[in-house]
């Protein structure tokens, strides 16, 4: 029998199912890779926050911007007035001068209306375009909302000089009072108290009197051989002697509200407005106690006897700085503000 002849395949079967492998792995890799990727972000929630209430700072400022423009606006308009008026009457005065000499009460009359004008417009220059007698410059430009009312005709500022006023706790207290003058006077929280004075007299209003009066045991005042006397906010001169002295002053006893309130009781002018600087409750009465440690029912007593003697009708703003161990008197000093129509706040490290 003649065996008859196989035939060769082209291709293999072998070859076939590695193409088929190859394809499929071509397939398969295209659809595991993502051509379109999408980068999806997630906001902050803690900044868009912060961008919101930045927004609404801007926003309110732009409001206050506008307010104080208006108010620039009408003090402007105001002063234009007062000027026309002004130059008005010296006008008709002159005329009348020259048509009628037979009539001085008149012309008398005139010149006193336009010396009341001129005086009027002279205020309103200093309110808009004047400065401050004496300057205060802080760390920085920053602006504080306190609540105290600086105006007045005769303002009084107390300030606690007692060893309490060189330090936060009693035992700083105790190793300070026991340095040298200088050192004591270098004391970073009675250095706080000083500048807290400056910063309330150039607050001052030109047309203001006023007086600084240190009291620890016993009241004095910064300025020299002015007991009684009310000096002149417009004076430069009163004001670096009142800071001067108080500079040149060394804290150190106890304190006594009660004598301090005694000095106010002297003046024939009561002050219309109070401010009073003090770290705590008063540790003594008019005289020392008898014995060493005083305790807080003490204290109160002596504040409430100080408070009694103070001339009624005077506002009373507290600055209270920071001292261990008197947890009442922060409540006391606020209940005495409200109730004499004052303020109390107790101030950052950093103010004014």
């Amino acid at each position: 029998m003649v065996k008859k002849k196989k035939r060769s395949a082209a291709f293999s079967l072998s070859f076939l199912d590695i193409m088929a492998c190859g394809f499929g792995a071509v397939t398969l890799l295209f659809l595991i890779l993502r051509h379109n990727t999408m980068v999806v972000e997630i906001p902050d929630v803690n900044l868009t926050a912060e961008v919101d209430l930045l927004t609404q700072d801007i926003r309110q400022a732009e409001l206050d911007r506008v307010e104080l423009l208006n108010s620039i606006e009408e003090i402007e308009k105001r002063l234009v007035q007062a000027q026309g008026a002004s130059r008005r009457y010296v006008t008709d005065l002159e005329e009348l001068e020259e048509s009628i000499q037979s009539d001085p009460n008149q012309i008398a009359m005139l010149r006193r209306q336009v010396e009341e004008l001129e005086r009027e417009t002279s205020n309103m220059e200093e309110i808009e375009f004047g400065d401050k007698v004496r300057q205060f410059l802080g760390d920085g430009n920053r602006q504080y909302l306190t609540g105290l009312k600086l105006g007045g005709e005769r303002v009084m500022i107390l300030v606690d000089a007692s060893a309490s006023m060189l330090a936060d706790n009693v035992v700083n207290v105790i190793r300070r009072r026991n340095m040298s003058d200088d050192m004591i006077r270098e004391s970073p929280k009675w250095i706080w108290a000083m500048r807290t004075v400056e910063w309330l007299l150039a607050q001052l209003p030109p047309s203001s009197r006023f007086q600084v009066y240190l009291f620890n045991t016993e009241a004095t005042p910064a300025v020299f051989d002015s007991e009684g006397e009310w000096l002149d906010a417009a004076d430069s001169l009163d004001l670096e002697d009142a800071v001067s002295g108080m500079r040149q002053f060394v804290p150190g006893g106890g304190t006594s509200l009660e004598n301090a309130v005694e000095a106010i009781r002297a003046f024939s002018d009561k002050p219309d407005n109070l401010f009073l600087l003090t770290d705590g409750l008063p540790t003594q009465g008019k005289s020392p106690p008898s014995k060493y440690m005083v305790t807080g029912e003490q204290r109160r007593r002596n504040f409430l006897n100080a408070v009694a003697k103070l001339p009624r009708g005077i506002p009373v703003n507290t600055i209270l700085f920071p001292m261990e161990g008197d947890p009442e008197a922060a409540a006391l000093f606020w209940q005495f503000a409200m109730t004499t129509n004052g303020a109390f706040i107790a101030p950052s490290r950093d103010w004014p």
